[in-house]
């Protein structure tokens, strides 16, 4: 059948929830989309999408996944396709979950294409211009636990070689907070670490080395960038306001 998708009317509605996509790098994607009786080429046309937005797809079983996904399946968020019922167009849902089977993005395309294949086809490039692309915050270290544990995390902490870019307050972790929420220091390598909610599988703020000692990059949940220090002990983030000034917030050491 001749493509007419300039032609036809297509429908891409989006739930978003408070975790992002686009904070991974990793997507499971399963053998076969079991709402679907047949393949209609789904898995390869997904796989190529997703990589066109800097993701990496992995299959499903674990065996030949890279380290920092193999050792903490928090690092990976989950993918499905569902058929959605209909009587006159080709519909689908694209699902996007975390390790927590915590649901990140939902989004949804429709196709007037009657051709299954070319219709479906047609529906899941309407949905996926919801995802944005990868843009991945500090990947968890390893856990032994299918669901990140902040405490089993900590005991992982790498010793580095000396390097003169931190200081010895800055690569010991520890528990800090600011009087509304508490969070764990949790070291990365030597050139950087991340401060985490507990149970939580995407880090409060993400910190790298600058080349001045002790002050670093911070990157939010939120997705901004702005920089943290530490001072006395405790660590400094300047928070960004609406305004465009900046507020000092300081996470005291406990």
């Amino acid at each position: 059948m001749k493509k007419v998708s300039m032609l036809m009317l297509a429908v891409c509605s989006t739930i978003a929830f408070a975790q992002k996509v686009s904070d991974y790098k990793y997507v499971a994607v399963p053998e076969k989309f079991e709402t679907f009786k047949e393949d209609y080429s789904l898995k390869d046309l997904f796989s190529k999408a997703i990589a066109g937005k800097k993701y990496i797809a992995l299959p499903v079983i674990k065996d030949n996944w890279p380290s920092d996904a193999k050792n903490n399946y928090c690092n990976v968020v989950t993918a499905d396709i569902l058929k959605d019922k209909s009587l006159f167009k080709n519909k689908l849902i694209v699902q996007f979950k975390d390790c927590n089977n915590k649901m990140i993005l939902e989004t949804r395309g429709s196709s007037n294409i009657k051709d299954f294949e070319e219709g479906f086809h047609d529906a899941l490039k309407q949905a996926l211009i919801a995802v944005p692309v990868s843009n991945p915050v500090a990947l968890l270290p390893a856990s032994t636990n299918v669901v990140s544990d902040t405490s089993a995390i900590a005991a992982n902490t790498q010793k580095s070689s000396p390097e003169p870019v931190a200081t010895a307050v800055s690569s010991e972790s520890g528990n800090f907070s600011n009087g509304k929420v508490s969070l764990q220091k949790i070291q990365i390598d030597p050139s950087q670490f991340i401060l985490a909610k507990s149970g939580s599988s995407v880090p409060f703020a993400a910190f790298k080395t600058t080349s001045k000692d002790s002050v670093f990059i911070v990157k939010l949940d939120n997705g901004s960038t702005t920089i943290g220090y530490f001072e006395n002990g405790n660590i400094v983030i300047d928070i960004p306001q609406a305004d465009g000034r900046y507020s000092k917030e300081v996470f005291v050491a406990k």
